[in-house]
């Protein structure tokens, strides 16, 4: 008979079993009202947009059902004690966001036919594909990764992966890089990809790691001043490589966002390594000093301050769609036009940088604050992982995964309604594109198995 232990903290534990019954009921019902709500959306969007109802409805409900319950049997099947809430709220976004999609294929075509123009490639079968792709490859991370510490032991190889996706747009000619003036894509006969999405991950599993290993090197060793230690340059050496990196995608790629991500991600890290404010201050210090620098030398930079702070100044230029953006914002209101009612397709991008609008326009405040919810949950639920589990590793992977979603939501939501300047990266789990959807269910996959052991019970001796 089994004898009951006791963690750290007081907690009595039983021996470890065959999973969490109770949790995985729970995901599958959850994941249940996730299909319903995402049907209930599409009939929705239908009866707004006045369109007969067909069978791709079906079609697509079934499909991304079937998707779902086998991410849930990959879950109970290789990680039976994970929290039961990441997956449904990820389903449920997913579901949102194909729903959303297939709204603005249907008014785009719809545009297109009053003005005598073919319809344009219809893009919701397309996330539907990218996301059974992202679902298999969620399932396929729990069934190979058993044990998250595993990837502590590849950290540098990781980081030069990392080093290497990031930096491949910066040396490939424009006509296989370039998109709207940001050199971010590999692109090659009809098939692209964003790889800093992927070297994203690799990324944080290299700063996670590092910072373990180095961690007195940031609380003790090193020079004080101002009351602040301040660690010697070899040792901070490979973390402000990373920062440099942040630069060179600034400016090289003009991709804005994905340098605000990851730099915002790696301090925040930083400070959860340490717990000490110094180097968040500094962090904040570094950063403000790079704002002014950035603005100053390169025009793109002070063009998107610019719009940011004036957009109707330059309405039929640069300003146009974030102008678009917060005229949709304030038809939806607070209960919004309806799904299929509205008319989100007028902004640019729609599907994919403002995707926030589109909500926001359709479904109003209320319901953009459910989506922001939604997000604040995966959040926390990784944030609890991390706090929960036993290896230092395991929880400054898990908080900087976590982290990472709820920052990149923050900063979305951020530039479409005009708090902070437009930085044009994508909404986790709802925004049209395959790197960005693959890259998240490999982060949220990640969490999951950092939860699972987490809650695992330990054993008995």
């Amino acid at each position: 008979m089994a004898i009951p232990t006791r963690r750290p903290g007081g907690r009595t534990n039983r021996a470890a079993g065959p999973g969490d019954d109770h949790a995985r009921r729970t995901e599958l019902i959850l994941l249940g009202f996730a299909m319903a709500v995402t049907v209930a959306g599409w009939l929705l969007t239908d009866a707004g947009q006045g369109v007969a109802l067909d069978g791709t409805i079906l079609r697509y409900a079934a499909g991304l059902a079937a998707l779902f319950l086998v991410a849930h049997l990959a879950v109970r099947r290789f990680a039976a004690e994970a929290d039961p809430l990441i997956l449904p709220c990820v389903a449920l976004l997913n579901g949102l966001g194909l729903v959303l999609i297939s709204g603005l294929d249907a008014a785009e075509a719809t545009d297109a036919r009053s003005h005598g123009m073919p319809a344009p490639t219809a893009d919701a079968a397309n996330q539907m594909i990218w996301t059974a792709i992202g679902v298999l490859l969620f399932a396929g991370v729990l069934a190979l990764l058993r044990d998250h510490r595993v990837l502590a032991r590849y950290s540098y190889t990781t980081g030069l992966a990392g080093l290497v996706l990031l930096l491949i747009p910066a040396v490939l000619p424009a006509r296989f890089s370039e998109v709207n003036g940001g050199k971010s894509w590999i692109m090659f006969h009809g098939f692209s990809v964003q790889p800093g999405e992927f070297a994203k991950v690799a990324l944080l599993v290299f700063v996670a790691a590092y910072l373990v290993a180095n961690r007195e090197l940031f609380t003790s060793s090193g020079t004080r001043f101002l009351g602040m230690t301040f660690p010697r340059p070899r040792d901070i050496g490979p973390l402000l490589v990373v920062a440099g990196l942040a630069v060179v995608v600034l400016v090289v790629e003009k991709n804005l966002g994905f340098s605000l991500l990851i730099f915002g991600t790696v301090l925040a890290m930083v400070y959860i390594a340490t717990n000490r404010v110094s180097w968040l201050l500094i962090g904040l210090a570094v950063f403000a000093v790079g704002c002014v620098i950035a603005y100053q030398l390169f025009g793109h930079v002070r063009v998107r301050v610019q719009t940011w702070r004036d957009p109707f100044a330059t309405y039929y230029d640069t300003g146009y769609q974030i102008s678009q953006s917060l005229f949709g914002l304030g038809t939806g209101g607070l209960f919004g036009t309806g799904l299929g009612a509205g008319r989100p397709q007028i902004v640019p991008f729609a599907k994919t940088d403002f995707i926030i609008a589109t909500i926001g326009e359709e479904l109003g405040l209320i319901g953009l604050t459910v989506v922001v919810i939604l997000f604040l949950v995966i959040t926390f639920r990784g944030f609890k992982a991390a706090l929960a589990v036993g290896d230092p590793f395991g929880k400054l992977l898990a908080a900087g995964l976590s982290f990472s979603i709820g920052w990149q939501v923050f900063v979305v939501v951020g530039g479409v309604t005009k708090l902070i300047p437009l930085t044009g990266i994508t909404t986790p789990f709802m925004s049209y594109g395959g790197s960005s959807l693959l890259a998240n269910y490999i982060m949220v996959a990640l969490v999951i198995r950092i939860s699972h052991q987490a809650r695992t019970p330990a054993r008995s001796e």
